[in-house]
C-alpha cells in the first residue's frame, strides 16, 4: 500500500468525519509536530487571511457565484487594487472582456499576452524549426509575462489559458499571488475535466497503457 494515496480513497473521512481513515491515509499519519508546522505556516504573512477569506467565499457563494465573481470577491475582501492578467493570445477576446469587468469593479488592470517579447522558440528554447510549422516560431514567454507583472507590482495575477508548462513557469516567477480563470484545453473548449467524464466512452484511450 506504499503507493496508495488520496486518489485510492473512497471514504473521504477527512471531510465527513463519520468513519475510519484507511491505513494509507496521510491525515492519519500526521504527527503533532507536523500539524504544528502547518499551523505555523498559516500564521506567516497573510496566509491566514487568505485562507479565511477563501473559506468565507466558498460558504457564502457556494453554487451561486461564477469563478469570475469569486475572483472579484476574493480580491475585494483582500483589499487588492491592481490585478494582472497573464493571457494566451488565443484568448485575448476573453481577456479583454475580463479586464472590462474588473474595471467596472474599480480595479486597476494590467494584462500581458503570452507572445510578449516576440522571442523565437528556435533561439531561446532550442526547438527544432521543423517542429514550429503548426504554431509558429514565436515562443510563449511566461517568465517575461511574470517579470512584467512583477514590475507593475500587481496584487493578484490571473491566468487565462496559458499552456501546460507555461503556466507552471508563470507560477514559479510571479511575485504576486496567482489564480487561474481559464485552463486551456483546445480540444474540449477549455473544459479539461470533460476528458475525465468521458473515460468510459470517447476517451477510453486515456485508460490504456502506452
Amino acid at each position: 500500500m506504499k503507493n496508495f494515496s488520496c486518489s485510492n480513497c473512497g471514504i473521504i473521512n477527512c471531510k465527513h468525519q463519520d468513519s475510519e481513515y484507511p491505513k494509507f491515509c496521510p491525515t492519519k499519519e500526521l504527527t503533532s509536530d507536523e500539524i504544528k508546522e502547518i499551523e505555523k505556516l498559516y500564521n506567516e504573512n497573510n496566509n491566514k487571511e487568505i485562507s479565511r477569506i477563501s473559506a468565507e467565499i466558498e460558504e457564502e457563494f457556494y453554487c451561486k457565484y461564477t469563478r469570475v465573481e469569486e475572483i472579484i470577491e476574493f480580491a475585494k475582501r483582500l483589499k487588492m487594487n491592481k490585478i494582472g492578467i497573464a493571457a494566451c493570445v488565443g484568448l485575448m477576446k476573453e481577456s479583454r472582456t475580463f479586464a472590462k469587468i474588473l474595471d467596472k469593479h474599480d480595479f486597476e488592470v494590467y494584462s500581458v499576452a503570452c507572445k510578449v517579447g516576440a522571442m523565437k522558440k528556435t533561439e531561446i528554447s532550442g526547438v527544432d524549426d521543423k517542429k514550429t510549422n503548426m504554431t509558429g516560431n514565436i515562443m510563449c514567454n511566461p517568465i517575461l509575462q511574470a517579470k512584467i507583472l512583477n514590475n507593475e507590482k500587481t496584487d493578484l495575477n490571473v491566468i487565462i489559458g496559458l499552456c501546460v508548462g507555461h503556466d507552471s513557469l508563470f507560477y514559479k516567477y510571479s511575485d504576486a499571488l496567482c489564480t487561474t480563470l481559464v485552463t486551456k484545453d483546445k480540444v474540449l473548449a477549455h473544459n479539461p475535466v470533460g476528458a475525465l467524464y468521458q473515460t468510459n466512452t470517447y476517451y477510453k484511450k486515456l485508460m490504456k497503457r502506452d
